[in-house]
């Protein structure tokens, strides 16, 4: 079976996201595409025709009206069924999205053990959901299209509303959603965190904050946020670091000892995990785009 990783060329590489409007024939032999897989989850809104899709070991009959969610790096493939077909594909990195008011639904979409193909469900029986994301979707392709400005922020918007309406809509608890009471019993870690991103945190000090033990800690951490401590720390750092990237007239080593990072080797591996490119890169690829 011939499988491939999928390389998304984003448009806009502030966005971390790609759309199109997808116009496809069908042909009397018309068999099933090859596997692939992205590390971008993928959402397809039908316009005309009829699509099947595979996702993984589901099956899916696409027609008019319909919306289909394939989580970061599921495998799936497609077949055109009816002689013309019309839709949209909308892809995008969701970790790209998780900022700090987000961040307590983190594990709910970032979550490696769940395909997020399993939310499908949704749309099969809540009518009103179905809408809402086609319509968010083509606002999306439409923004994307005219590029008036603050574009970036309304796709940006059409995306946090997407996440609402599955966190909302998901009757089944699917997704595992966060307890309001641990988030607001970590929130002096996280506010700690914050306050001094620029030194070394260690577990060890974090866990004083909210006076437990440091084994209780990393064990609860985890299960609040779905990613480790130490995880949480570096996305926040690296997060830092491409404000600093943007905003100031800094040198790559001077971002590093800014965000607590002074051992280059490291700075650049991580950075490079979270954005697929050198800071150097990072920041000559966004101040092309902004000319």
């Amino acid at each position: 079976m011939e499988i491939f990783n999928e390389n998304i060329q984003y448009e806009n590489p502030f966005l971390c996201m790609k759309i199109f409007e997808a116009n496809r024939t069908s042909t009397s032999r018309n068999p099933l595409g090859h596997w692939h897989y992205h590390k971008e989850m993928e959402i397809l809104a039908i316009l005309d025709g009829e699509i099947e899709l595979h996702v993984e070991d589901e099956y899916f009959t696409l027609t008019a009206g319909d919306v289909l969610i394939i989580g970061s790096s599921q495998l799936h493939r497609d077949r055109i069924m009816s002689a013309t077909s019309r839709y949209y594909v909308f892809q995008f990195d969701m970790s790209y999205y998780i900022e700090p008011s987000v961040m307590p639904y983190y594990k709910l979409f970032m979550e490696p053990d769940f395909p997020l193909s399993r939310l499908n469900y949704i749309f099969r029986e809540n009518a009103d959901a179905r809408q809402l994301i086609q319509d968010a979707v083509r606002v999306i392709h439409e923004e994307s299209q005219e590029k008036a400005d603050g574009y970036e922020l309304a796709v940006s918007l059409q995306i946090k509303k997407i996440m609402l309406h599955l966190l909302r809509s998901d009757s089944r608890k699917l997704l595992n959603h966060p307890n309001s009471a641990e988030l607001i019993r970590l929130k002096p870690v996280l506010d700690y965190i914050d306050a001094n991103i620029e030194h070394k945190i260690q577990v060890e000090d974090a866990s004083r904050v909210v006076n437990v033990s440091y084994y209780y800690f990393v064990k609860y951490f985890k299960k609040v946020l779905g990613m480790s401590f130490l995880e949480y720390v570096n996305f926040k750092k690296i997060k830092m670091a491409e404000r600093y990237l943007l905003t100031k007239d800094m040198s790559i080593a001077e971002v590093g000892e800014a965000i607590g990072m002074p051992n280059m080797a490291h700075f650049y591996k991580l950075f490079k995990k979270f954005n697929d490119c050198s800071p150097n890169e990072y920041r000559k690829k966004m101040q092309e785009w902004r000319k």
